[in-house]
């Protein structure tokens, strides 16, 4: 037979339990949302728009949307300013531009790189939200001193995408 002081530890495990895991629920909801940074924008340009979206535990962006997709050709834009001659082929629209952002401890996600199709170049790059519809997005090459902050605005969610079988029928 049981003694009530048995009973009791058994039921204070239990409730211990019972409230250890009430108290991960939030921690688990608010780890899988995604951060404020995601989403929709527009870069400092206004012309071109880049979708940022959580890549596993880190952000990536990709551009969705451009104001002019065909060059003075009537062509979709390319990457032809790219590094690396192989790359040189791909349409701007659908490239990757943001990449291996992760959360920094001051709020903010770096340690990542952007890349400008304008130019050709990849820079470091962290990003963090100056207000709820304007990203702070601070590029540098090699020295944070030397950097340069550039604003992005939220696009709307209804913004029409690059559509795969458009640029397709356009190359």
């Amino acid at each position: 037979m049981r003694t009530i002081s048995q009973s009791r530890s058994r039921w204070a495990t239990r409730l211990s339990a019972f409230a250890a895991a009430l108290y991960c629920v939030p921690l688990i909801t608010a780890a899988s949302a995604a951060p404020p940074e995601s989403g929709l924008w527009y870069d400092d340009t206004g012309r071109g728009a880049v979708k940022i979206a959580p890549c596993g535990n880190k952000l990536c962006g990709h551009i969705v949307w451009l104001q002019d997709p065909a060059g003075s050709n009537g062509k979709p834009l390319r990457d032809k300013y790219n590094p690396q001659p192989e790359m040189r082929n791909r349409l701007i629209c659908g490239i990757q531009v943001l990449g291996n952002l992760a959360p920094q401890s001051d709020g903010k996600w770096g340690q990542g790189w952007v890349y400008d199709p304008k130019v050709g170049k990849s820079y470091s790059v962290e990003i963090s939200l100056a207000s709820t519809n304007k990203l702070a997005v601070f590029g540098y090459a090699g020295v944070k001193l030397f950097g340069k902050t550039l604003y992005w605005k939220r696009a709307p969610g209804n913004l029409p995408r690059c559509s795969h079988a458009a640029r397709a029928s356009q190359q």
